[in-house]
């Protein structure tokens, strides 16, 4: 009895924590096709486009950004307003800190991070890869540095939108996948499309 009871327990959970991956697996195909090309498109961008410019604009943040809004679509901390509010503050946060204390990483690494949780927290805009962004800020040498405050608009926000298109697309192609959650426009377009396939 107590064997049963804990097999079925772990059968809710992962069904619960993992639920639109797990309830058919063809949804792996549609989050490995959205992380593909959303990442893709920035690394294409930093490739072909910017090596003049030497420009920075695929960050390490954007990967695990990928696992939420591909993987996880249906968690709050992938939606989109945490996706480009959690990257923004963060990055604000972390050239901030940068500024602040430049030389001293192991001041400016756990303030950078600290400072960029309490802050999308208060904004409700927790996004875990956010954190990230704000180290990459504060740790990382070459151009990131020299970009101070560029560095919020050029990777970060303009990966974000970029991540953000890519799934709004793919996360919507399918009858079991809707991005974002509860969202009035995407139910808007549901509506009409099964309004016209009746027709």
């Amino acid at each position: 009895m107590k064997k049963r009871t804990i097999n079925r327990t772990f059968r809710v959970s992962k069904y619960v924590i993992y639920k639109e991956t797990l309830v058919d697996y063809k949804e792996h195909f549609w989050s490995f096709l959205g992380a593909f090309f959303g990442i893709g498109l920035i690394a294409f961008i930093q490739s072909h486009q910017l090596l003049q410019t030497e420009n920075v604009f695929l960050i390490g943040s954007f990967g695990a950004s990928s696992v939420l809004i591909y993987g996880a679509i249906q968690s709050p901390l992938a939606q989109p307003r945490n996706l480009i509010g959690g990257h923004v503050l963060s990055a604000i946060v972390g050239v901030t800190v940068y500024k602040i204390v430049p030389d001293i990483i192991w001041l400016s690494a756990p303030l950078a991070v600290a400072f960029s949780i309490i802050l999308m927290q208060y904004t409700k805009t927790l996004h875990p890869p956010g954190g990230a962004t704000a180290l990459i800020a504060v740790s990382s040498t070459g151009k990131i540095p020299e970009l101070g405050y560029w560095y919020v608009l050029s990777p970060v926000l303009s990966g974000c939108i970029i991540l953000l298109i890519v799934a709004l697309f793919f996360n919507n192609l399918t009858p079991n996948r809707s991005y974002p959650t509860h969202s009035r426009f995407i139910k808007l377009l549901r509506k009409k499309h099964t309004h016209r396939m009746k027709k």
